[in-house]
């Protein structure tokens, strides 16, 4: 057995076609563009070329976007004020503020500081507690872009044994939550797991978010599973790999996202989604 390929580029091209074909119809009526509004403290490489993918997937589906870049040592109170102002900025539908943040701001502290309905990255309390209720609004990128990836599939999930390995607010957590709304057996793993080579075994699909490479043996890979890799590691190479060994779960696995091109694309279009939804029904009043 070998496995398929789950190409979130292309998942994530078809994704934003539909969400600028919906653009073009919300302008045609008379209404306004999404507006998207950016924040990046400091300079950090990987945060300004994700930020950058933001930007221009922004001009690609027609949102208006609004870009700030501030220095490393801008202060907290600083940064909150600013939020306040795209909170209270009509034309701004979501704010999202690129993680990670410089250690003396309070990231806890800012994601609640973002007024709930503009919260397209899906963080908020109150957004991670719609999602536990089972009555999801604006839904974590990442897991919300997994599951669409999931369903590209077209593998009925319902009931299968699904492990998530990882377990951090913005990926581990929220994918357990949409995995069990969804209908699966969940375990997630973490840094006191046991035995993690004894639930990966197990596991029909495999959500691996650790962001240690290699972590998961390829060959630990149940027979026909699904494995998404959500890792993102650069070796001293330069090479990107993910948390699973690529070559062996290959063979073993029936679908595996790619590192790069899988996870990656489909949360910058999963970000583009949470805002086209806030604009709709949450700012215009527009039935989805």
């Amino acid at each position: 057995m070998t496995a398929k390929i789950l190409d979130g580029t292309a998942i994530a091209k078809e994704l934003k076609q539909k969400i600028k074909a919906d653009v073009e119809h919300l302008v045609h009526c008379g209404h306004r563009a999404p507006g998207l509004a950016v924040v990046l403290i400091g300079t950090d490489f990987a945060s300004q070329k994700y930020v950058g993918s933001k930007i221009k997937a922004c001009d690609e589906v027609g949102f208006v976007s609004k870009n700030f870049t501030l220095p490393e040592d801008t202060r907290e109170s600083e940064l909150l004020a600013l939020i306040d102002r795209l909170n209270h900025d009509a034309s701004i539908d979501g704010i999202l503020v690129q993680m990670p943040l410089p250690a003396h701001i309070n990231a806890d502290l800012v994601v609640e500081r973002i007024k709930a309905d503009k919260d397209v990255d899906g963080f908020h309390p109150f957004n991670i507690g719609r999602l536990a209720q089972r009555r999801p609004l604006l839904e974590s990128c990442t897991p919300k872009g997994i599951m669409t990836l999931l369903r590209s599939t077209g593998v009925e999930i319902r009931g299968l044994d699904a492990v998530v390995v990882g377990a951090s607010n913005h990926v581990g957590r929220p994918m357990t939550l949409e995995l069990l709304m969804s209908g699966c057996t969940v375990t997630t793993t973490h840094r006191f797991t046991r035995d993690l080579e004894y639930h990966v075994r197990n596991a029909d699909i495999l959500v691996a978010a650790a962001g240690k490479p290699g972590l998961v043996k390829g060959e630990w890979i149940k027979p026909g599973a699904i494995v998404i890799d959500v890792g993102i590691n650069r070796s001293a190479d330069n090479k990107v790999t993910g948390d699973v060994e690529f070559t062996t779960a290959f063979e073993n696995a029936a679908w595996i996202t790619p590192v790069p091109g899988g996870v990656g694309p489909m949360t910058v279009a999963t970000l583009l989604e949470n805002t086209l939804i806030a604009t709709k029904q949450l700012h215009l009043g527009i039935t989805l």
